[in-house]
């Protein structure tokens, strides 16, 4: 690991100051950005620990929307009483990432600002049809995610918090790497006021949507309406875990798992 300074403001407005200097980078829970440091494969000048800034804490339900702070840990999602009673969903795919060790460090925002392309979280932002609530902006989830670890941030931009829609019917399920627990393929269906969304993360180099899917679930909303359905395998991702076209058979498995815990 190279020498770095460790600053860590006292509101946000110092924070941003900081992040506009030359080499510096924000820091969540460092689940993500710590190990990447410590094999060199990455170097920065001075980590910004926005872990303890009071204004990306907290988890809130009014009028329909779920708002969940971007330093609240995985942890305290899937613990929330607020989230289980909202939209439980999104209460089990936080209780079903990492390890106990990554929950409690790990934040909403740290995962979004890094988009992994097999992290969790963002099926849910986008198959919920969030917006992913900054320091400058609110950004819809359509917009948000640009590929593989880019968003739509700009330089030394911080995101404060999502705005989750709470929906009529949601589910979650991933084929998960033994070792990682990141999703080789994982599904988020959700049914709202604007019909069914259905977003899939792991298989790609970003999350992505999936039309068909979606049209046959606003026909009818039952796993059997998906039966025949996956996507094809071009541009999925191929590696030691999985091929690309077993990806694309996980994506068709994966998402009538979420109808049937959407519908539990």
């Amino acid at each position: 690991m190279q020498p770095f300074t460790f600053r860590r403001p006292a509101d946000l407005s110092e924070a941003s100051a900081l992040l506009a200097a030359e080499g510096a980078v924000a820091l969540g829970g460092g689940m993500s950005l710590l190990p990447v440091l410590k094999q060199r494969l990455a170097a920065h000048a001075m980590l910004v620990d926005l872990s303890r800034l009071p204004p990306l804490q907290g988890i809130s339900a009014t009028d329909g929307v779920l708002y969940v702070g971007a330093g609240t840990t995985h942890a305290d999602v899937a613990a929330s009483p607020v989230v289980a009673g909202t939209i439980p969903a999104l209460a089990a795919l936080a209780g079903g990432i990492g390890d106990p060790q990554v929950r409690n460090r790990g934040t909403l925002g740290g995962v979004l600002a890094n988009a992994d392309p097999a992290a969790d979280y963002p099926a849910a932002v986008l198959a919920l049809g969030a917006e992913v609530v900054t320091d400058r902006r609110a950004i819809p989830a359509d917009a948000f995610f640009r590929g593989l670890f880019l968003t739509a941030l700009e330089p030394g931009e911080i995101i404060t918090g999502v705005r989750f829609p709470v929906p009529a019917a949601a589910g979650y399920a991933k084929f998960r790497s033994p070792a990682s627990r990141y999703a080789i393929v994982g599904v988020f269906v959700a049914r709202g006021a604007g019909g069914v969304r259905v977003a899939v993360t792991g298989a790609a180099s970003s999350v992505f949507r999936v039309p068909q899917m979606e049209r046959a679930l606003d026909a009818a909303f039952t796993r059997d309406a998906l039966a025949g359905l996956t996507v094809p395998p071009e541009g999925l991702n191929g590696d030691i875990h999985a091929e690309p076209s077993f990806r694309a058979h996980l994506v068709g498995v994966m998402a009538r798992r979420a109808v049937a815990a959407a519908l539990a």
